[in-house]
């Protein structure tokens, strides 16, 4: 008898004992779900050949709520893992999935994620090779939280490091900002304003590898403005590069039904959090270049220059505003938006 699909509505904490109920939950969901042939051996690891240099990146994921227009906490562990790894100038190709689940978590709701989790890892050409799973008490957790750790080639072009940047190099994002953070935010309890903003979340790392393969070496820097948004990022980079960042506020992709949230809600775009987006620092001189790649992906359709390196305020943001003033934009103090990703 198939227990889990057939008697259980929720996760209970047997799930999580590694006995037999344990196993009825893998066999009949997780690893018939993944299948793949490292996970099918059902080791406590995986063994797996990667050529060359590899990049590997971990996160853990707890954003509330785990349902959200545009997509839910399992699509977005992966997108998430998936594309930090790219912006290291990788190849993702395997990725490790472990849950720590909260006892009444309906089991519809878990099949619904494990499926996304199923959809993201196949449309980012990555495969699960291995992961655990903890049930904890009832009251304990926050439905299910989700850690991933993904592993992939470094491309063979790909040079990636702040110090490769220099002064007059050029600033590009992929497409709207605030996407994400202001998503979650509408459906956060106690906010009463009438939105269809959905995250942005998605894999970005087929169009990184595009970019590497055209330009290799003169990709600078790749980062992804999860928490702490673009102002952050950029705030760490003039800092670590001891160099400024000069910013155009009139450059800044960010849509009115965004714009109009943030402002409801008393916050700066700048500061809230991105899943589909990535910053590219490149050599000026193929900036052209770059935009034109960029905005033949449907993902980078909107990608745009928003600044330049520059010699002026070593180690600052500084934005020119739309009336010709300057201010300067400074880090994220503290959490903005909790439990965001």
């Amino acid at each position: 008898m198939d227990s889990t699909k057939k008697e259980y509505t929720s996760i209970h904490l047997g799930h999580g004992s590694g006995g037999l109920m344990t196993r009825e939950l893998l066999d009949s969901l997780i690893f018939k779900t993944f299948s793949n042939p490292y996970l099918d051996q059902k080791h406590d690891g995986a063994i797996f050949n990667i050529e060359g240099p590899i990049a590997v990146s971990t996160d853990s994921f707890v954003v509330s709520p785990i349902f959200f227009k545009g997509g839910n906490i399992g699509e977005l562990a992966v997108h998430g893992t998936v594309n930090d790894v790219a912006m290291c100038g990788a190849i993702p190709k395997f990725i490790t999935l472990s849950f720590i689940v909260e006892e009444g978590l309906s089991m519809a709701d878990f099949t619904t994620i494990i499926n996304s989790i199923k959809t993201a890892a196949d449309g980012s050409g990555v495969q699960v090779v291995t992961g655990d799973t903890k049930v904890v008490e009832r009251g304990k957790g926050d439905k299910i939280f989700i850690n991933t750790t993904g592993f992939g080639a470094v491309h063979p072009r790909a040079d990636i490091a702040a110090s490769n940047i220099r002064t007059g190099d050029k600033i590009i994002i992929n497409g709207y900002l605030a996407q994400h953070g202001m998503a979650i935010m509408s459906q956060r309890e106690g906010l009463e304003f009438e939105s269809t903003i959905e995250s942005d979340t998605t894999n970005l790392n087929y169009m990184v590898k595009d970019l590497l393969d055209a330009f290799g070496s003169q990709i600078h820097l790749l980062r992804d403005p999860t928490r702490g948004g673009l102002a952050s990022i950029l705030s760490e980079i003039a800092e670590e590069i001891e160099k400024g960042v000069q910013l155009l506020e009139n450059s800044l992709p960010i849509e009115k039904q965004v714009a109009a949230a943030c402002e409801i809600l008393g916050l700066d775009p700048l500061y809230v959090a991105n899943e589909g987006v990535f910053v590219v620092i490149v050599d000026k001189a193929i900036e052209a270049e770059v935009l034109a790649l960029m905005r033949k992906d449907p993902k980078g359709q909107h990608a745009i220059s928003v600044g330049e390196v520059t010699a002026e305020h070593p180690g600052k943001v500084v934005m020119q505003s739309l009336i010709g003033g300057k201010r300067i934009v400074s880090p994220l103090i503290g959490e903005q938006l909790p439990r965001i990703c």
